[in-house]
């Protein structure tokens, strides 16, 4: 796809989620599109490869919770993946601070060139599993958000972001469609953490039937220091 093509796509698809950009925002996102598209080729990112579904189901997918971001507020984007949502969020916003976590060391290369090739500042890439992460004092209750796209059952999801999120900040879970019983089996688990579920919005992506949930959860008080527990646990016994 060419530079024009795409610029007149995102701009399309944005519109419908009132969020414009500037020409440099939507080369820093062409860009992107490019150097995930070359490292696919090496390792697995993503099973998207088609230009306008990454426009569509990655980038303004991503930016569908920007407006549950607050300015200038702490991010940690937990099984970050090739780099959704945090680093759409960070080239639409640029006064947030991004953290972006994953476990494989081949996707940290990958979104440190991103971060380079993209002039990205106040973002940083941390390998590690949330599990381990979460338990060390720089990162556990230092966040005002910590969200995650597609990672895990709610259940399990909780116990990952919750621990992330400071007292009174908020976790925002990215879903697909029918959630309800997903969303009621984790609801003892987001309660035993220190949070509890504020809203649930769901909606369809622009000009599309491809269905989205967006789960908020507030932080009334500080997370066990057993949680998370040991890595797997959580995947393998969910509080539930």
């Amino acid at each position: 796809m060419g530079y024009e093509e795409f610029d007149k796509s995102l701009r399309n698809y944005l519109s419908e989620l009132n969020i414009e950009l500037d020409e440099k925002q939507i080369i820093k996102f062409y860009r992107y599109m490019e150097l995930l598209l070359e490292w696919n080729e090496k390792i697995n990112l993503t099973a998207i490869i088609d230009p306008k579904e990454i426009i569509l189901k990655h980038f303004a997918d991503s930016l569908t919770i920007s407006k549950h971001i607050k300015k200038n507020a702490k991010v940690i984007d937990v099984g970050t993946g090739a780099g959704f949502p945090g680093i759409p969020l960070k080239i639409y916003r640029e006064d947030i601070e991004v953290t972006l976590l994953d476990s494989l060391n081949k996707r940290i290369s990958f979104l440190n060139e991103v971060i380079e090739k993209l002039e990205l500042a106040k973002i940083d890439a941390v390998h590690g599993r949330a599990e381990e992460v979460a338990h060390n004092r720089l990162y556990r209750e230092n966040f005002d958000v910590a969200t995650s796209r597609a990672v895990a059952n709610m259940a399990t999801l909780s116990e990952y972001l919750i621990p992330f999120s400071k007292v009174s900040g908020n976790i925002v879970a990215m879903k697909g469609p029918d959630t309800e019983k997903e969303i009621e089996m984790a609801k003892k688990a987001i309660n035993i953490l220190g949070a509890e579920i504020t809203k649930i919005e769901e909606f369809n992506l622009p000009n599309s039937e491809i269905k989205r949930t967006i789960i908020l959860i507030k932080k009334n008080k500080q997370t066990l220091p057993k949680f998370p527990r040991k890595p797997g646990t959580p995947s393998k016994e969910p509080l539930i």
